[in-house]
């Protein structure tokens, strides 16, 4: 997946809203990244309030599809307000995740929801 500059720059000794980020974002970026994902992942709960802020920032950064893999609880609920602000699933899909099999050295993979802007 490409870099993303404030991303990159993120001083890990201050808050994440002290440096105008979101935590959720933050941590789906670095995993993805860990993971050698194509697409930023959501492999942890998505809060409510977070939802339009991941919209605003994947447009803002010319993102067109990001996916979640996280089967938290609330999921439909999440994946409605994602509608509501113009996303859409796009089905199902595997992704790496950032754990690796240390005997074969690739990294483990798992399901995900495709969501499409």
């Amino acid at each position: 997946m490409q870099k993303i500059s404030a991303f990159e720059k993120a001083d890990r000794t201050k808050g994440f809203k002290e440096q105008g980020l979101n935590g959720n974002i933050y941590w789906a970026y670095q995993y993805s990244q860990e993971a050698g994902s194509e697409l930023l992942n959501f492999g942890e709960n998505i809060e409510k309030g977070d939802i339009e802020e991941i919209v605003k920032f994947c447009r803002e950064q010319g993102l067109k599809e990001f996916t979640i893999s996280s089967g938290f609880s609330g999921l439909i609920k999440t994946l409605e307000a994602f509608e509501k602000l113009g996303c859409k699933m796009n089905g199902l899909t595997r992704i790496p995740i950032r754990f690796v099999n240390y005997e074969t050295g690739e990294h483990y993979t798992a399901a995900a929801i495709k969501m499409s802007l």
